[in-house]
């Protein structure tokens, strides 16, 4: 990234415009001009449009939404003595495994055996002899603690009436810096114990212990510990946060996760679920959260969820289940399991989407596109069996994301017409051989923030932030190749016709969620806004990535803020309108890496990016503004058949760095504002580095819609 970049606002301006180059300087002497034609309107947007994606990719949710401070607390892994440990196999991708925190002895290394005859669940449990008075057992370190914070648990446990057991919360060296619970005397069945500490001190390297001594041994079968304000196993703290982003939906559980997930085996009592190895993300899932508890999490955030079954190694009879014991009534086979878990009201799930990326070489169950047709059609027909009335989301592919494992492309529309109909095609597979059996088809998409050192700053920047929405430009126009070989698309479903889920999306910036990657997030969403006609819902990765997170905060981060802001005011009702300019966006100059779409997103408004919508009610104009350049930008705006009356409000993101970020603990390096806008007199004005939103009541009250 250029120096420049991390520059504050002030002199260093004229700095970066002095090597500006020649024909952005052409454009900039151009006034820039935007039409707002509020009588061509576009679908409106949906409840949808800035929904969440999550899956237990690692640690990913156990470490962000869930609550649960402990790893392996199931035992999946031995006890043993650091550096001793099992080695964890690669990602089927490449990637390092992840690295969980252990349980080691306390009392030397044989103080600790796994029984696997008569274990609590799993292959094996914790097995502790004792030596008399010496102190043997086990403990896991490694947590975070807030002084004087209340902290709650239980352990399985069995054992011999000569064991004394004591459970203790340490967050120092000192005898001092615990919390000691001894337990009931034991017996030979398992006995849950609860236990619950408030802790004397903040600590970073906190860890529960738990030894005994006397006679005999002792067995643990599963160990929890939580904050005691969690909210039915979901964190109070970034769960409220999520809730305040409007998303309307969230899918889940996954991803590539799913496609070895047996949603079966995560039902009843959660202590007695047995642990699975993921070998998608080459990590251990202690089942802990199952269909129940993902419906608890959007029950918490107040969204719809969108359930993705496993088409990977699972089937169509696992899948009709999965809607049965979600969806039916308590009386049928599987909604009584479910009334038997606790839940005797169906979920009433409505969006599910068969299986996640199939076509991916990553992909456990990964096979061709014909193969998975056949596997695709039966699994519609005994979802549909069970409700007829579901929404069915196939999982398709457009050309611009398939290619060979080792091919590098930047694709243009160009280069990739020789893939459609192809192998490389897998939503024209659909659109040719299996309509009627879906009612929206998915589209996924990643992108990793390259910057363009050797250009001058404002082109840096221009292209940084443009480079993501080029994506959502891209499906656009590829859904038009589709619309003109498949007509049946807008004809079917009773006329509704056939929309488009992009439910997996994310830019992934070196410097994370910095001002620089909000203003590339906002060109997104702008975008998006662009194609409600057949865009309809999409779901960010992560939820988690809206936050800055710790094990004992969080904060709404940078791409928060701007699902925040675009979910408040261009949200659900809210209807585009068509906004034309006299300044084209220009071919990227500065292309780099790889898989980056060569098309030009944007409006006819450069270097500024502008939407426009009328409110739900009809009687408000909104303009959104994305300003990526380091100075102030004005746009002449001409609203034919219309007229604004007086002063407005305008809500704004900046920030004075393009590095400023929220984090945890610190004051919010970007927020956002809340003003008056002066009366739209036939221009707007927006600072330097800045996404605005304007709204202005229309004279006329607004007509019905």
């Amino acid at each position: 990234m250029g120096k420049a970049h991390f520059l504050r606002m002030g002199g260093l301006v004229a700095l970066a415009f002095a090597s500006f180059g020649a024909d952005i300087g052409a454009v900039q002497a151009q006034a820039i001009r935007a039409t707002i034609d509020t009588g061509r309107v576009s679908a409106r947007v949906t409840a949808y449009e800035y929904g969440m994606f999550i899956e237990p990719i690692a640690g990913l949710v156990n470490q962000t939404l869930w609550a649960e401070m402990l790893d392996d607390r199931k035992f999946y892994y031995p006890v043993r003595v650091k550096g001793k440990d099992e080695k964890v196999p690669d990602t089927v991708e490449g990637r390092p495994a992840p690295v969980f925190r252990k349980w080691r002895p306390v009392g030397g290394e044989d103080a600790v055996v796994m029984d696997q005859v008569e274990p609590f669940v799993g292959k094996q449990s914790a097995a502790v002899t004792l030596a008399g008075t010496t102190p043997r057992g086990l403990s896991q370190g490694g947590m975070s603690l807030v002084a004087g914070k209340t902290y709650v648990g239980r352990i399985q446990i069995s054992g011999d009436a000569g064991a004394k057991v004591e459970v203790a919360l340490i967050w120092g060296p000192g005898p001092r810096d615990r919390q000691v619970m001894t337990l009931p005397t034991l017996g030979a069945g398992w006995a849950e114990v609860p236990f619950r500490f408030t802790a004397g001190k903040a600590s970073s390297d906190a860890r529960l212990q738990i030894t005994g001594t006397g006679s005999g041994g002792f067995r643990i079968g599963a160990v929890s510990l939580m904050p005691a304000d969690n909210i039915n196993g979901w964190r109070a703290d970034t769960t409220a946060i999520a809730q305040s982003l409007n998303s309307g939906m969230w899918r889940l559980p996954g991803g590539n996760f799913l496609s070895n997930w047996d949603w079966h085996q995560a039902l009843g009592p959660r202590d007695k679920r047995v642990p699975m190895f993921d070998h998608a993300w080459s990590a251990m899932q202690t089942n802990d959260i199952g269909m129940d508890e993902w419906m608890e999490l959007t029950r918490i955030l107040r969204v719809e969820p969108y359930v993705t079954v496993n088409a990977g190694l699972g089937d169509a009879n696992s899948a009709a289940e999965e809607v049965e014991y979600l969806n039916g009534a308590a009386t049928s086979e599987w909604g009584a399991k479910r009334a038997a878990n606790g839940h005797p009201a169906p979920y009433a799930v409505k969006w599910w989407n068969i299986g996640n990326e199939p076509y991916g070489w990553w992909q456990i169950g990964k096979t061709s596109l014909d193969y998975y047709l056949m596997k695709h059609r039966d699994f519609a027909e005994a979802m549909r069996a069970k409700e007829p009335g579901i929404t069915l989301i196939a999982s398709g592919a457009m050309p611009d994301q398939l290619h060979p494992r080792d091919v590098k492309e930047n694709p243009s529309l160009e280069s990739i017409q020789r893939k459609f109909g192809t192998e490389e095609d897998w939503t024209g597979g659909f659109f040719a051989k299996a309509m009627g059996t879906f009612d929206g088809i998915t589209e996924h998409w990643y992108d990793r923030g390259e910057e363009r050192p050797d250009a001058p700053a404002d082109e840096e920047l221009i292209e940084f932030v443009r480079s993501p929405s080029n994506h959502v430009r891209m499906k656009a126009e590829q859904w038009n190749i589709y619309r003109q070989r498949y007509p049946e698309i807008a004809k079917a479903n009773g006329g509704k016709g056939i929309f488009l889920s992009m439910d997996e999306y994310a830019y992934m910036a070196k410097d994370g969620a910095t001002l620089k990657s909000a203003l590339a997030y906002s060109m997104v969403i702008q975008e998006m806004l662009r194609h409600t006609d057949f865009l309809r819902m999409a779901a960010f990765t992560s939820g988690a990535s809206t936050m800055d997170i710790t094990p004992t905060g969080a904060t709404m981060n940078t791409t928060g803020l701007v699902f925040k802001l675009y979910g408040e005011h261009f949200g659900a009702g809210t209807v585009p309108v068509a906004l034309n300019g006299n300044v084209a966006q220009p071919d990227p100059r500065h292309v780099v890496g790889s898989a980056h779409p060569q098309v030009k997103a944007g409006s006819a408004t450069w270097p500024l990016d502008m939407v426009a919508a009328l409110s739900p009610d009809g009687k408000a104009l909104r303009i959104g503004i994305v300003n990526a350049t380091f100075k102030p930008q004005s746009v002449a705006i001409d609203l034919p058949g219309k007229r604004t009356r007086g002063p407005g409000k305008v809500w704004r993101l900046t920030a004075s760095s393009l590095n400023a970020a929220n984090k945890v603990g610190a004051k919010p390096g970007v927020v956002i504002t809340e003003g008056k806008a002066p009366a739209l007199n036939g221009s707007l004005s927006v600072p330097p580095l800045s996404t605005s939103v304007f709204e202005y009541p229309l004279d006329d009250g607004g007509a019905p819609l």
